[in-house]
């Protein structure tokens, strides 16, 4: 049974259309050879290999001889034994580099749309490096579709039918399908072997193998950052309509099969804006605590390439790491520098706007369970498209803490580090000493007041040491006064829903 009818079905329409260069991404050659084989058969077509450790292969004309990928790519030049064939070459990430080759590929390319070359097809199957310049007008991009959960699971129990063992319960099946998405059947097996191979039976004990496979995946990458998460939504002071929001959007990330079911949709993601240093960041790492899932970090710096194309190829990657990884959340912070200019003319504008382009239709079209929290700092440098109803579920503003919260981030930074001097210091006072300090700031001054009466020898940290710590503090309210203000204006101008609820 083809476990790839979106592929299979875009494959055959791009070769009915004679597009002339189908690039495969893809470590799995194997599994599209065979796709490749059902569609040569049922169209009449031939199929031409050539590989590094092959060299040049036709089957039906019973030509195979190692040669060069150039030495091959002129014999198809040639016209010989060419016309309704498939053209596959692997290991072409690396060839790619070479002028000589990208002018062979290009020349074939320009035959095949010309129509000079019948009815032939150029795939290329490796995983994608940078395309050149000279060729983009050519290539169309292709992937392989991840094994379903659905798929997954039924691979999961023929497994361990296969090997007459036990199949789990119901529940513990469906989270093992789940995080297994985006794995290779060889490497599922390869998991499931190690899981089975201590106590011969599949059970809760097992999962966290499957979270250390992603994290090498995620490694190797280079794009993606998987972040070890501590923090709890205990260690968010205020902030409570945000936190009953997400939730709401954790339990039926919990519960995703039942939610389902009953007609609910898959939470998309939440974009929470405001001032800096008041926990958006904290936020985040404390939603993939509360989902129950890997918190991954994408970093835009580390998208940017400096050859043509290699940008957008990585943040292909990084989304198609992320699925592979669901269920997760995807941590996007300052999203305004990631996409500051998209929409604009010219250079790096051009690169970004293409890359938000890809951002904006992943958004609007996923179904997995990956959900986006994206911090900002000044939406104003944001597109206007992406705050659009369909791209997240939410936005929250985050504001200056109220008195009420700042009690509470006083109240937990003093609690983590002098609990047994909380109760004889006056919370309530250094608070209202505080108001425009952001919760980086309060954890500053519990810093510095702590510090100051350790070094003077005392044996408890007081309200006066605290306050003192006041008193040598320049709130972020202070030092940016003009950018605050102006974000302040722009954030109730847009009539985003309050992160904090009113006292």
């Amino acid at each position: 049974m083809n476990d790839q009818p979106v592929f299979r079905k875009e494959l055959e329409q791009y070769m009915d259309a004679y597009l002339p260069i189908l690039y495969v991404d893809t470590l799995e050659n194997g599994k599209v050879q065979d796709i490749l084989t059902e569609l040569a058969v049922q169209k009449g077509r031939g199929i031409i290999k050539w590989s590094l450790h092959s060299g040049y292969e036709d089957a039906i004309a019973g030509l195979r001889y190692p040669s060069p990928l150039s030495g091959a790519l002129d014999t198809i030049l040639l016209e010989k034994n060419v016309a309704r064939k498939i053209l596959v070459l692997e290991d072409i990430a690396g060839e790619l580099e070479s002028p000589a080759i990208v002018s062979r590929l290009r020349c074939i390319a320009e035959r095949i749309a010309g129509g000079t070359m019948d009815d032939c097809t150029v795939v290329l199957l490796s995983p994608l490096g940078t395309i050149p310049r000279a060729l983009e007008p050519y290539i169309t991009l292709m992937s392989l579709e991840f094994l379903s959960p659905k798929k997954i699971r039924e691979h999961i129990l023929h497994f361990l039918e296969s090997n007459d063992m036990p199949a789990p319960v119901e529940e513990l099946l469906d989270t093992f399908s789940m995080h297994l998405r985006g794995l290779s059947e060889t490497e599922i097996d390869n998991i499931l072997s190690l899981a089975v191979s201590d106590d011969g039976q599949l059970d809760a004990s097992d999962l966290p193998m499957v979270l250390r496979q992603k994290q090498q995946m995620i490694k190797k990458s280079g794009i993606l950052e998987m972040v070890t998460v501590k923090e709890t939504v205990e260690d968010i002071g205020g902030l409570q309509n945000l936190k009953d929001w997400l939730r709401i959007k954790a339990q039926i990330f919990r519960d995703v099969r039942r939610a389902k079911e009953f007609g609910v949709d898959i939470p998309k993601g939440v974009l929470i804006a405001g001032m800096p240093g008041c926990g958006k960041s904290l936020t985040a790492k404390a939603a993939a605590s509360m989902f129950e899932v890997p918190l991954l970090r994408m970093d835009m710096g580390r998208l940017m390439g400096k050859y043509v194309g290699e940008s957008e190829a990585n943040m292909r990657r990084a989304l198609q790491l992320t699925e592979a990884s669901s269920p997760c959340v995807l941590w996007i912070d300052e999203l305004e520098k990631a996409f500051a200019g998209a929409g604009a003319q010219g250079g790096s504008s051009e690169v970004t706007t293409r890359l938000f382009g890809s951002f904006l239709t992943w958004m609007q079209e996923k179904d997995s369970l990956a959900f986006v929290v994206a911090t900002a700092n000044n939406i104003s440098h944001l597109p206007p498209e992406l705050m659009r109803k369909g791209r997240f579920d939410e936005i929250f503003y985050v504001d200056f803490p109220n008195q009420g919260e700042r009690e509470k981030i006083i109240s937990l930074h003093i609690g983590k580090r002098r609990s047994a001097d909380l109760a004889k210091i006056d919370v309530a006072a250094l608070a209202r000493k505080m108001k425009g300090y952001c919760g980086a700031d309060i954890e500053s001054v519990v810093r510095d007041g702590i510090e100051a009466a350790f070094v003077a020898g005392k044996a408890h940290v007081t309200t006066e040491d605290l306050q003192a710590a006041i008193g040598r503090t320049h709130p972020i309210s202070e030092t940016m006064k003009d950018a605050i203000e102006e974000m302040d204006k722009t954030y109730k101008s847009k009539k985003f829903t309050n992160a904090s609820r009113e006292e």
